[in-house]
């Protein structure tokens, strides 16, 4: 499983929990199984949410390989340059 630290008011989506688990995947596949885990996560994820894998933010990169030993944070959708 892979730990997934849920970052500012994505929180309330999923019971106040700072971190959840998923099963290893790509970054589309984790969130799908987030949506099914934590309903309340699916309206921010259909807006757009960014993540940051071992320290570099993403966004739009659904089919980015996420393994178990990563570190995932997953956030709102970051905008800027």
């Amino acid at each position: 499983m892979v730990k997934v630290a849920i970052w500012g008011s994505l929180r309330t989506a999923t019971d106040g929990k700072a971190e959840v688990e998923a099963n290893p995947g790509t970054f589309k596949q984790i969130l799908d199984q987030l949506v099914v885990d934590y309903p309340g996560l699916e309206p921010q994820i259909k807006r757009g949410v960014s993540f940051a894998l071992d320290g570099k933010i993403y966004r739009d990169a659904w089919f980015t390989k996420i393994n178990d030993d990563s570190e995932l944070v997953l956030m709102p959708y970051m905008v800027g340059g």
